[in-house]
């Protein structure tokens, strides 16, 4: 792995390159950049989300995530490096059967909204969504590990259902349930 940044402002980046942790440069828009760039912003979201009451169990998973996602930007900043592992995917599987298994099954599509942490998981979400096209997008063009897709496509999916459960949570005195989104279409269908 390359040396840790002791000076910031180095102005090699002035000419629209960027380097990479194995030395070489390429240009700020190549794709390696792009979804280095989304896991960064993904992760950055996560520390917002962790700035509101969230439950323990919660908290402590998202600051594993924030750890698991700085090694999946790390693997992507050195080409044929690999530094995310299997197991944080199985982790992943694994927090995704204990919160949804708490969970009514969902009969309609619901909104990115109710409470603030829940709908900060939702922008998570989103993001994460982003970051994983990024990541199917350079494996298009450059060979990459399956594991952060594979990490991207269920943190994806978590957030979701963390927002769902920080919806119920209440410990901001707003929880409740989830906003469901209502069709015009299905209620014409149902008259």
């Amino acid at each position: 792995m390359a040396n840790r940044l002791s000076q910031i402002a180095t102005r090699t980046g002035d000419d629209g390159s960027t380097g990479l942790g194995d030395g070489s440069r390429v240009r700020k828009n190549h794709l390696r950049v792009m979804a280095m760039g989304d896991v960064d912003e993904l992760n950055s979201q996560l520390g917002v989300l962790l700035c509101e009451p969230l439950p323990d169990d919660v908290r402590e998973l998202l600051v594993t995530v924030q750890h698991e996602l700085f090694n999946l930007g790390g693997e992507l900043s050195i080409p044929g490096y690999t530094l995310l592992k299997a197991e944080a995917v199985e982790r992943l599987d694994a927090a995704l059967a204990h919160y949804n298994a708490q969970l009514p099954r969902l009969k309609e599509f619901i909104l990115p909204a109710g409470t603030r942490s829940a709908s900060l998981a939702h922008v998570g979400r989103s993001v994460a969504r982003r970051a994983e096209r990024a990541v199917v997008s350079l494996g298009q063009e450059e060979p990459i590990n399956d594991a952060p897709r594979q990490y991207l496509n269920r943190l994806s999916d978590l957030l979701f259902v963390l927002a769902r459960v920080l919806n119920r949570a209440n410990l901001d005195g707003l929880g409740g349930d989830d906003v469901y989104w209502h069709s015009e279409r299905l209620q014409q269908m149902g008259d």
